[in-house]
């Protein structure tokens, strides 16, 4: 067996790519429920998106994982920084994001990433903020490790984001957001989202995040067999700020960790994951 962490949102069997338009992320529709309508005043959210914005995304990936008895290893991923810039909004259901100068805590990707700074990105939205699709344009002279930081880091951002109900809402709103998680297993996520406050177009959003695998089995990469799902927990939560009018959230983190253990089909063999990832946005 080998690693075959099935947290994350995996990039490499979706998308594709052409000289012209990079690398097209498509991703899984979302389904909103509004549960709880909240407190008067109420009102609808369209994210009418207008004018500029820069923030700073950050994520971070914390896996382990135990074959047996064997030592424990590490395949923990690095925190990595990407500045965004957002532009050309308004009249296009497709945002523009310029990547700035990205670095990470380990070295060696941050020179790698040098060369990226100014890649391009796409991201194709609905008027409730949801996410429909992601193009990332790596500028010519980005190295490949520097490539799937910022496809993986962008991608993980998506699914962690939320989108807003068709009705009125009020402070003590509550919907989830229904969605797939395409990975080495499909994932049913549920996010629960309530809106604990309200000013205009601001809004500060809790999030509950949880993820129940469809199948019972995990298919390994490169046609190397499967694994039964023996147990499978992940779950998380945070608080993102967002202003209807940019399509980035302002601020806020959140995180989704949990325990997962596969068996072979004889069960001879016990693989145990610890998984924990972090999705943080800043303004500067």
């Amino acid at each position: 067996m080998t690693a075959c962490t099935s947290s994350g949102e995996d990039t490499s069997a979706a998308m594709s790519s052409s000289p012209t338009s990079g690398v097209s992320l498509p991703v899984t529709p979302v389904t909103t429920t509004l549960l709880d309508p909240g407190v008067e005043p109420r009102s609808t959210v369209t994210s009418v998106r207008s004018g500029d914005q820069t923030v700073q995304l950050s994520t971070r990936s914390a896996v382990t994982q135990q074959i047996d008895d064997q030592a424990v290893q590490d395949f923990s991923t690095p925190e990595l920084t990407l500045p965004l810039t957002a532009t050309d909004m308004g009249s296009s259901d497709t945002v523009n994001l310029r990547v700035g100068k990205a670095t990470s805590a380990d070295q060696r990707l941050t020179d790698a990433l040098a060369p990226a700074e100014g890649s391009a990105a796409g991201l194709t939205m609905t008027d409730a903020g949801a996410v429909t699709a992601l193009t990332i344009t790596p500028s010519d002279e980005s190295q490949d490790s520097a490539r799937a930081a910022i496809e993986q880091a962008l991608n993980q951002a998506v699914y962690r984001s939320v989108s807003y109900p068709d009705a009125e809402i009020g402070v003590g709103a509550v919907w989830t957001v229904e969605q797939q998680v395409i990975s080495g297993v499909t994932l049913n996520q549920v996010t629960t989202a309530t809106l604990r406050s309200r000013d205009g177009d601001r809004l500060t959003i809790d999030l509950r995040i949880d993820q129940t695998p469809e199948s019972t089995t995990l298919e390994l990469p490169d046609n190397a067999g499967s694994l039964a799902i023996d147990s499978y927990t992940m779950t998380g939560t945070g608080t993102l700020e967002v202003d209807a009018g940019k399509p980035l959230p302002l601020s806020g983190e959140v995180t989704v960790g949990g325990k997962q253990q596969y068996s072979d089909p004889e069960g001879s063999t016990v693989l145990r994951q610890d998984i924990s990832d972090t999705v943080r946005w800043t303004t500067p």
